[in-house]
């Protein structure tokens, strides 16, 4: 999770009186960062990875998996130990032995691991990833009860479903006023139940998710979901429902928590210098909707099967804080801009950087900006693409102000900066550093679904931190195409079975016409080779090729390799198709799309079993790979 403050949270009516001055604020702030910071050189390759869990309670004599609210009192004393080592270390100037740091997470059932400190640049450390991500999991575990699991999974199947919470509430709450789910899923930290008023209070309505049903043999057509309370009158938006907010053939989700209840695997990468980390994010962007395909692991939605293998659309439909102007359905009148996209999705612009690889053309989505924060910025020697980076994430207004946190320095504080950029929730993040801080530039790289096992989450991790390596070793490797096709490439990737059955726009290695570089590819095709693209995998073992690497380590970094190869050429099947699978061969199963309570039950059992090393499964993890 982003920004996360302490204090007084202000209700929308307040927050958005003081929006302008929260933007003006912020963008002092990003350039006294960068006057100090734009000529860093030299920064170490540092890395980390972010993974996000669920608690899980089971009744096991009723067959009920429920999502505990416990989340949030472990991870009060997981950060009470981490707290009491950082007060210690700064008392004696030591740097602190920790294993891992804990974050909240949205969902009061969340909790968020990243390793204790950032890995370091060298090729053997990669092969700590997993053993680090093992004992995060043994950590979080030593705290449970015997009826309680935890999981790595992208969406829960019966979130917003029945009896899906430990303890039930029921879902009458002020803040989401979701006709599903009760706010008592959300984090008590003030910052989250806000954020989900005050997206719900600036739309000015409740948010629309609706993803397609998986139609089986026995599911209705149209599919028109019962289980939806159409005639309930608490608030005033629960008419929105019967009004055609629920659409036929889809499943219907209502709340930020929809979204933010999801979990994802982050990768956050220190580059050297501002203009490699510029380079990092441009054609990082590039492989993000392959990347996705590869690791789609979220097929059910509030207990139904779904004709989609991930979350990101329902995250950026959860947090579509736009109104009805700025979505384009009635004249602007009010509001400054028309806002093609929410605030969750791929990014509009490149970056460009000294590579020289850069043309305008790519940049071909018509941007919206602040212009007068644009011309503020290039006025100030920011160049003309990094301004308007910075001038379309302001078109943004911030979501969450704290009373305690408006006055700031701005030549010390990036708070302001920080509310505006870290609520742009994008496929890369360009980050800077954080004011008289020893941190760098930093692209964090979020398509990423999260994966059951630590094997298979080391392994997207390393294979990511390999390829930027890669990107950085060998400035002349172009993945660039055009901005708008990776918003086609990213709506594919939705889809059922995409990592082999769908096409991306991708760039030819070496096009015969130079008119036409961009050609439509496999993500086996992206991934492993073929004669219009050398492959990302062969890139990265060219990377691995060009430097000393022991052979141990090669090894164990080639067991991970092979097993994104078997991903993308269809070999080793994603979770979602695994979870697809156990699903209709469940024999309660009615081939009506419907997910019970009862195979919700066994999936999370099996799933556990899976993700402890209890049950083999070499077709999600590859032959011989084991947790």
């Amino acid at each position: 999770m982003g920004l996360l403050s302490l204090g007084t949270p202000l209700p929308w009516e307040q927050a958005k009186e003081l929006a302008h001055e929260v933007r003006q604020h912020g963008i002092e702030q990003f350039l006294h960062i960068w006057r100090n910071t734009k000529n860093r050189q030299k920064d170490r390759l540092l890395w980390g990875d972010e993974i996000e869990y669920m608690l899980i309670s089971l009744d096991r004599k009723n067959r009920r998996a429920r999502l505990s609210q416990r989340g949030h009192e472990l991870l009060n004393t997981l950060q009470i130990e981490e707290n009491e080592m950082l007060n210690l270390a700064n008392q004696t100037g030591e740097k602190p032995d920790l294993e891992a740091l804990w974050r909240p997470e949205f969902g009061r059932y969340m909790i968020e691991g990243t390793p204790g400190h950032p890995y370091n640049s060298s090729v053997f450390d990669l092969t700590t990833v997993e053993a680090n991500m093992k004992r995060r999991r043994e950590i979080v575990a030593s705290l449970m009860r015997e009826d309680e699991m935890i999981l790595s999974i992208g969406s829960y199947p019966q979130l917003g479903s029945g009896d899906f919470l430990e303890p039930p509430h029921k879902a009458n709450g002020q803040f989401s006023r979701s006709l599903f789910l009760p706010d008592e899923v959300i984090n008590p930290h003030p910052r989250f139940r806000t954020l989900a008023g005050n997206i719900r209070e600036r739309r000015g309505s409740k948010v629309r998710i609706n993803m397609p049903v998986f139609h089986d043999l026995n599911t209705p057509r149209p599919f028109i979901d019962p289980s939806i309370p159409y005639d309930r009158s608490l608030f005033p938006g629960d008419k929105e429902a019967k009004e055609g907010a629920a659409r036929p053939d889809h499943i219907y989700m209502d709340a930020m928590g929809f979204g933010m209840g999801c979990c994802c695997l982050q990768i956050t990468l220190q580059a050297p210098n501002v203009d490699q980390a510029r380079r990092l994010y441009d054609q990082l962007a590039t492989v993000g909707a392959v990347m996705m395909s590869l690791s789609a692991s979220s097929p059910i939605f509030r207990g139904y099967l779904a004709d989609v293998d991930c979350r990101w659309n329902v995250i950026a439909a959860a947090v579509d804080d736009r109104t009805a102007e700025e979505r384009g359905e009635r004249p602007l009148a009010k509001d400054r801009f028309a806002i093609p996209k929410s605030r969750y999705g791929t990014i509009d612009t490149f970056l460009g950087s000294d590579d020289g690889l850069f043309k305008p053309e790519y940049n071909d989505l018509k941007l919206v900006y602040d212009h007068e924060i644009y011309r503020h910025l290039v006025n100030n020697d920011i160049d003309e693409l990094l301004a308007k980076h910075i001038a379309h994430l302001f078109i943004r207004d911030p979501l969450v102000i704290f009373e305690e946190l408006l006055d700031q320095d701005d030549s010390v504080s990036a708070d302001h900066f920080e509310n505006i950029q870290s609520t742009n929730w994008q496929n890369v993040r360009f980050k800077p550093p954080p004011p008289n801080s020893p941190i760098g530039w930093r692209v964090e790289f979020r398509p990423l679904e999260v994966q059951l096992t630590e094997f298979e989450n080391a392994a997207f991790s390393v294979f990511t931190v390999l390829l930027a390596r890669a990107l950085l070793a060998f400035p002349d490797i172009n993945l660039y195409i055009p901005v708008t096709k990776m918003d086609i490439n990213m709506q594919r990737a939705h889809n059922r079975d995409a990592v082999i059955n769908e096409r991306f726009y991708f760039r030819r290695s070496s096009p015969a016409d130079v008119e036409n570089t961009v050609a439509e590819l496999t993500a086996n095709e992206i991934i492993n080779g073929s004669a219009e693209f050398i492959g990302l995998v062969p890139i990265v073992q060219m990377y691995l090729d060009s430097i000393n690497v022991d052979e141990k380590v090669r090894r164990q970094i080639e067991r991970y390799i092979l097993f994104v190869r078997g991903r993308a050429n269809g070999s080793i099947m994603t979770a979602a198709a695994w979870i697809r699978i156990f699903v209709r061969n469940h024999p309660e199963y009615k081939f009506d799309s419907v997910v019970s309570s009862e195979i919700n039950y066994d999936l999370a059992v099996v799933l556990d079993d899976i993700a402890n090393g209890r049950r083999p499964a070499p077709e999600l993890l590859g032959a011989g790979n084991t947790v």
